[in-house]
């Protein structure tokens, strides 16, 4: 329940942006990146919280960890789609890699817990530091406009450009430079040079331990290739109209479903020491939007903006239905597996809970009352 409510912040603020700036550019009233901000920021706090919550009351179990990283998986491309709105980013190249960007970083960490059975996050990582910038960065926008992050560096920085001048950056190349530019290249940097490499280490320093094979992990990447190239394909080729339409809203929710499959299985792989999960069904209408979005390169006719528009309307129906069939079997099957209910903790728990609380103020140790019965 407290992932869930946490996840609810950044939901109620991707509807107010579809209300408000759908174009994902604005400029938007002042209050609607505060809303970002602080919906982002109660997200980070409840998924930090939600841990500390299960141990204190004992209802800590395999299907929080699912919970808490399922939603996690839902997120990075819906927090990712309100910095995108934020910076002002529209449906431009920027705008679609800063959108769909974090699911790279997530997949390697589930990745890397998968053969680990443990999360690794770094001094600096994307969970803590990576949110709070995010949040900064909306907060900025809201105070002076989500123009600030397009504006030619010159304009932006004024006489302390010449720091810049000084390390030799000439003016003709800081004229074409934004922060979007340097954004873009920073999350490129600390994605291919910060965490891929440490995940990749972590995962083979696992595998030597155990005395098992290194190579064939590499594979395990093929879901995640076929996402990330398909989304490319499609979205940058000259002939798809899902960016000149403004789609990407509708695109983004269903990659967080498609993402949101991927690494879940992954978890309960791990969880339940299966095979490693190489595909999910949910990949073959991504495959299939490529392809269409590049027919021209085949010699076809492109589609119309009409049939491709339909087309992704059925890929959100067909997408939603399979995630949210697959997330509450597997949530049900769990909890009467476990004896437990998912949001709520059951009354005899609870009494429990109390009595050892009890115990503990009293200063009875191991939860053991002072007429020597131990409780139950």
């Amino acid at each position: 329940m407290v992932t869930l409510l946490g996840f609810m912040c950044i939901l109620f603020n991707v509807g107010l942006l579809v209300v408000m700036m759908p174009d994902l550019e604005g400029p938007a009233p002042p209050w609607v990146y505060y809303s970002f901000a602080f919906g982002l920021f109660m997200y980070q706090t409840f998924d930090n919280v939600d841990g500390k919550q299960a141990r204190r009351t004992g209802t800590s179990s395999g299907l929080g960890e699912l919970f808490d990283h399922g939603i996690d998986s839902l997120n990075c491309t819906l927090a990712s789609l309100l910095e995108t709105a934020a910076m002002g980013l529209g449906t431009s190249k920027s705008g679609v890699f800063t959108a769909l960007c974090p699911c790279l970083p997530m997949f390697f960490s589930t990745w890397e817990t998968y053969h680990t059975h443990t999360l690794y996050l770094g001094v600096v990582n994307g969970p803590t530091e990576g949110l709070l910038l995010a949040c900064t960065f909306m907060v900025l926008s809201g105070y002076y406009g989500p123009a600030i992050w397009t504006q030619p560096l010159p304009t932006l920085l004024g006489p302390r450009i010449s720091v810049l001048n000084s390390l030799g950056v000439s003016d003709e190349v800081l004229d074409s430079l934004s922060i979007r530019d340097l954004w873009v290249t920073v999350i490129v940097v600390s994605l291919l040079f910060t965490h891929i490499p440490f995940c990749i280490h972590n995962v083979v320093k696992a595998r030597r331990a155990k005395g098992l094979p290194v190579a064939p992990v590499f594979l395990e990447w093929t879901p995640m290739a076929v996402y990330t190239l398909s989304i490319g394909a499609w979205l940058y080729s000259p002939y798809s109209t899902l960016r000149s339409e403004n789609h990407l809203v509708m695109f983004c929710i269903i990659m967080s479903f498609v993402f949101g499959r991927m690494t879940t299985k992954m978890i309960l792989a791990h969880l339940t020491r299966q095979p490693f999960p190489y595909w999910t069904v949910m990949l073959w209408p991504l495959v299939g939007g490529a392809v269409l979005g590049n027919l021209p390169r085949f010699g076809f006719p492109a589609v119309s903006a009409e049939f491709e528009y339909l087309y992704l309307v059925g890929y959100l129906v067909f997408s939603a239905v399979v995630y949210f069939r697959w997330a509450w079997l597997v949530t049900t099957s769990i909890c009467r597996f476990l004896g437990i209910n998912c949001l709520t903790i059951p009354h005899e728990k609870q009494m429990q809970n109390k009595l050892q609380n009890k115990a503990q103020s009293q200063g009875i140790p191991n939860g053991t009352p002072s007429g020597g019965r131990k409780v139950d």
